[in-house]
Parts: structure tokens; sequence; C-alpha cells
């Protein structure tokens, strides 16, 4: 019998899932046992943080090992469907999704069991699908499209709360989207769009090459977003050192050192006052795990994160540009921003020529702001001619609107295999039906 468990992401992802979990309980042990060992030395200060933050641990791996059991047994005993999928924004029900029927006619309202963080890997976009296997009653397992990551759902509780997280997510159109195609299913594709004027229809489309510009313009379409205030304009690469552009000091870590730096200054500072002779160990305990902290972030930026923006911005100033047409999509694993680039003459059937994932732009609040405001469009990519995997210069930058994004991977140009099919689909799940 078909299963979740069936599809290799799903049992990988629950494998680390339970490995994770494992981990914690294991930390949270030696760190309980470190507490024990502090207090039999007679260091009273630390003795009780420590060993908070060992039950912590502790705790929270068990209740990850149970929930990596209760998973095992729903994806064994089930499938994966495709759904609608509205994020209820509302700070009280951050963690809240609503998720429609398969024949369209219920609303399934859920509270997700998972860290805020964790949670944030899978949010459904504008236009946002997940995965689930379970039963809406008792709880199940959302994912993102793809089978990972994994997150455990139950039924929302009070019969206000439900009405008033079913109209919020009605308001947000959840009834009116186009039904996903199903991961673990029969796929009957009949659906017409408009693409720059022109009326497509997607089931003649040469499915085995996967999608074409006509599926991923109109899915980037339906993404589309504002993108709130813009953002304030920084230097211009090709005229100051890399050091001096945003963006690229976030590239090269600079950030993190500064950080680093300034807890530093703070544990220095503390340790100058003169603190009680009881708070010594513990304090000395902080110093070493800022030192640590900020000699990793020093060795990265001077080994991974300067090498990486010096090149990204040599990309930047590279000459002659090369135009390719842009669709701008949401990875669902993780939701960063992904540009699907194609050649500049195509019709709606044309093929990708690559894709290049994105670093958003935007603050940790709003990752999505500085983006370009069109979903689809004309980028020029800079770097694209002195590209060679593997080579001196293994970044191409894009420049959108007169200003560069920065490259979050190296340029994946396409091989037409299933690989780059299958992540092209993740991209832009295909569709079942046109909704009403």
């Amino acid at each position: 019998m078909t299963c979740a468990l069936d599809v290799e992401e799903t049992a990988a992802e629950l494998g680390r899932y339970r490995r994770r979990a494992e981990r914690l309980v294991v930390g949270g042990g030696v760190t309980v046992a470190l507490a024990v060992g502090l207090g039999a030395l007679g260091a009273s200060g630390p003795v009780l943080t420590v060993l908070a933050l060992g039950i912590v641990a502790m705790g929270a791996g068990a209740g990850s090992l149970v929930l990596a059991r209760r998973m095992r047994r729903t994806l064994g005993a089930g499938v994966w469907s495709a759904h609608p999928a509205v994020a209820v924004g509302q700070s009280r029900y951050a963690t809240s999704v609503v998720l429609r029927s398969p024949g369209g006619a219920e609303t399934w309202p859920l509270t997700v069991i998972a860290t805020r963080e964790r949670y944030e890997l899978l949010r459904p976009g504008p236009d946002g699908v997940l995965w689930w296997c379970g039963d809406p009653r008792t709880g199940g397992v959302l994912a993102a499209p793809g089978g990972r990551p994994l997150i455990w759902a139950k039924p929302m509780r009070g019969a206000r709360v439900r009405r008033r997280i079913v109209a919020h997510a009605e308001a947000e159109g959840l009834m009116r989207r186009a039904a996903p195609k199903q991961p673990q299913g029969p796929v009957d594709v009949t659906e017409h769009i408009t693409v720059d004027g022109l009326s497509v229809r997607l089931d003649g489309l040469p499915r085995a090459a996967g999608p074409a510009y006509a599926d991923l313009a109109a899915h980037a379409r339906r993404q589309a977003a504002p993108q709130g205030k813009a953002l304030r304009p920084e230097a211009d690469v090709r005229r100051v050192p890399w050091w001096r552009v945003r963006g690229l000091r976030r590239v090269a870590g600079v950030p993190r050192v500064l950080i680093a730096l300034a807890f530093c200054a703070a544990v220095g500072a503390a340790a100058l006052t003169g603190p009680p002779k009881g708070d010594v160990p513990m304090l000395y305990g902080i110093g070493l795990l800022v030192l640590g902290a900020l000699a990793h972030s020093c060795h990265r930026m001077l080994v991974a994160g300067g090498p990486t923006a010096r090149l990204m911005a040599r990309a930047a100033s590279a000459a002659p540009p090369t135009p390719r047409r842009y669709v701008l999509l949401y990875d669902p694993h993780g939701g960063g921003p992904v540009l699907v680039l194609f050649p500049v003459h195509g019709g709606p059937y044309v093929q990708p020529e690559g894709l290049l994932p994105l670093i958003p732009p935007g603050p940790p609040k709003s990752p999505r702001r500085g983006l370009p405001a069109r979903p689809v469009g004309t980028a020029w990519l800079h770097g694209l001619r002195d590209f060679a995997p593997g080579g001196r210069t293994p970044f191409v930058v894009p420049w959108i609107d007169g200003r560069p994004l920065w490259p979050a991977e190296p340029y994946r140009k396409s091989d037409g295999g299933p690989e780059f099919t299958a992540l092209l689909e993740r991209l832009a799940p295909p569709l079942e039906t046109r909704a009403p």
C-alpha cells in the first residue's frame, strides 16, 4: 500500500527530526550532569541556571520524540494530499493555518505544534499550498510541497475562534483558489490561463519537459503581494569597495562579528566592575562562550563570507550584462525568493534556462521588502558570460530596476533532467482545476 513515508524526502526528514530530538535529550542529560558536578564542587552560583537549562532541553527533546512517533504512525497509515492554505497572521494565532478540503466545500482550521522558527520554514505564501496527511478531526502532519519540513497540527478549539479564523482565510480568497495537483494520486490537467494577453491551454504543454513560461508566470502572478515600504538605497557596488555595500556586508557576516564584539565588550565591562564572588564562575563561562562565538564568526568571515562577498562584487561589476526574462517565485522550503530565467525571445511554451536563488533583501520581519515589484519582467545578468561551475566566478548577479539582487547560491543552469523539473514543480505546484 502506498503511504506518505514512501516519499523519499518525507522519510529522510522524519529521520532527521528524530535525530535532532535525540541529540536534544542527550545534550540536556549532559547539561544536568554538569550542573550536578558543579554543585558537588561547591560552585553554587550557576548550578540552578545550568540545571534548569538541562531540564528544559530534556523536556523539549522528549516531547519531540513523542511527536516523531506520532508522525511516523500517521505518515505510515495515510497518503499526502495537497491543499490550498492560508496562514493566519494575527499575533495571537501566529501558528495557525487554514486548509481547504479536497472537495472544496469545507475548511480545516488547524493549530500548529511547532516553534515559530520551524513554522516559518513552511508558512504558505499568498498563493500557498501545503501537503497534509492525517485526520482533521484528530490531527495530522503538515509539510511544504515536496514532503518536508514536517510539523504536527491539531484541530483548533473553540467555535468562536474557529469562525474568526475561517472568516479571515475566506477573506484572503481561500475558497476561490485552484485545486493543486495531488502528490500521490492520478492527475487530469485541463486549464486555460492568460499570459501576456494570450490564451494558453496548459494541457497542450509538453508536460514531460516540465513547467514552461506560461505555467510559472501564471503562478508568479498569483503569488504576487505588495512589497511594503521601499528599502533605503545601498551604495553602488560598481563605484565603492564591497565592504561599503550593505547587502555584501551581510553576505560576509560582518553583522555577526559586530554582535559578538558587543557581547565581548559587555562581559568585559561586567568583569571590570568587580562582580560578586559567587557570580565569577558564571561570568567566566559566559565569557568563554562569547569568545568562542567571536572566533567562529571571524573565522567564517575570513574563510567563507569575505571571499564570497568579493566574488559577488566582481560578478556584479562584470560587463557586458546579458538580458533575460525572469519569473519571481518563492521556494516553499523556507520561503526564499527564486528567479527562474528564460530567453528574452520566446513564447509561452519556452523552457527555463536556469534559476537563481536570492538572498531576501529585507529585514527579518519583512524579508520580501526590496524585491522586484513585478513578478515577471527583464533582468540584466552580470557575470553570466564568465560563469563556469567550479570556476573562479561562480556567481551571477541579476540587476532589476537599476539595482542588484544578491544570489544565495551559484547560478543553476537547466539540464532538462528530472531533478531540475522536480525543483520547478516544487516552486510552482501544478494545478488540477481552475477555481470558479
